[in-house]
């Protein structure tokens, strides 16, 4: 066991307060069963706790085991914590025979220690291993994806995931320096994509997407993404909410749709004799669309990119009792 003390690293949740309200844990919902997707540092599931009653029940989801040790230190009996993704969502509830909950909260990306940590390699700011993983204790570390990754594959992540329009000049710069030595620190790459991409956004740095793109992969986060979105529609009870706080483009694009796609009833063929009492109906209603007020953001700049969506299920759409 390492006898150095670590660092503790400050987080601030963003939309803490309107995330949960948004859960509306009012009444007899206050004794219901809710999903937070992903701990973090708890600060969403310290105020559900709160305001959640005695029959209450919350099971939280995170991949990094510093978040882990974090909420193994919450006392508390209606709280219980898994080790791993929220995709895994409905294997778990059904091992702990749950089959409807009131609320799925997930907040995504990454949380500020984990940026803050320069050993968790996910930041160019400072120089660190170049790891990326959620999880430490499982899958494929950046560098050695970036060592054994051929050049079209980097170039497609890089440019799907980042969106950055000199994804081949990056690839091809990655390809040519791990010919020569391996590439295994944070400033290494940051220092390649700086000299591969020769124009970028004022006040951004070069490296930006191509680091948001390698950890993306490397988390696989939208896939994940996709597959939690669609088990926690699955196991939400009727008047079920789903709130979920994205932090880039790509996320809310996902988000969005899903929501959407929930919300619209499948149109039938016209041509058909249906009554309108038979009409398929949606399964879910959008409720909200919210963004940081400009006070948060001063507070605290990693919010200004938050999307914050919620959508409610119907009646009709209750997941199986």
């Amino acid at each position: 066991m390492n006898s150095q003390a670590v660092p503790e690293f400050q987080h601030r949740t963003v939309l803490l307060d309107e995330a949960v309200d948004a859960l509306a844990l009012e009444g007899l919902r206050a004794d219901g069963v809710y999903i937070d997707g992903t701990f973090g540092r708890g600060g969403h599931s310290g105020l559900i706790l709160k305001r959640l009653g005695a029959k209450g029940r919350l099971i939280a989801f995170d991949k990094d085991p510093q978040a882990i040790a974090t909420a193994q230190g919450m006392a508390d009996p209606r709280f219980e914590i898994v080790h791993d993704s929220f995709a895994t969502m409905a294997e778990a509830l059904a091992a702990r025979g749950v089959r409807q909950v009131d609320g799925v909260l997930l907040d995504l990306g990454i949380s500020s220690p984990q940026v803050d940590d320069a050993a968790r390699g996910f930041s160019f700011r400072s120089d660190g291993p170049l790891d990326m993983r959620m999880d430490t204790t499982r899958g494929m570390s950046a560098a050695e994806w970036l060592a054994t990754a051929d050049e079209q594959t980097i170039e497609k992540v890089v440019r799907d995931y980042g969106e950055e329009r000199f994804a081949f000049q990056i690839a091809k710069a990655i390809a040519a320096r791990r010919a020569v030595q391996p590439i295994s620190s944070t400033r290494q790459l940051a220092e390649i994509v700086a000299h591969a991409v020769k124009t970028r956004e004022k006040g951004k740095d070069p490296a930006t997407r191509t680091f948001q793109a390698i950890r993306i992969h490397i988390n696989q986060e939208l896939e994940e993404l996709e597959i939690g979105l669609k088990q926690a529609f699955e196991h939400l009870a009727p008047h079920g909410r789903l709130v979920v706080i994205s932090f880039h483009s790509l996320e809310d694009r996902i988000v969005k749709r899903f929501m959407a796609s929930k919300a619209t009833a499948p149109q039938p063929d016209r041509r058909l004799p249906i009554r309108a009492v038979d009409l398929p109906q949606p399964d879910m209603k959008l409720l909200l669309k919210m963004k940081p007020t400009p006070a948060e953001v001063h507070a605290n700049a990693r919010a200004r990119s938050a999307v914050m969506r919620v959508a409610e299920r119907l009646d009709h759409a209750g997941a199986k009792a």
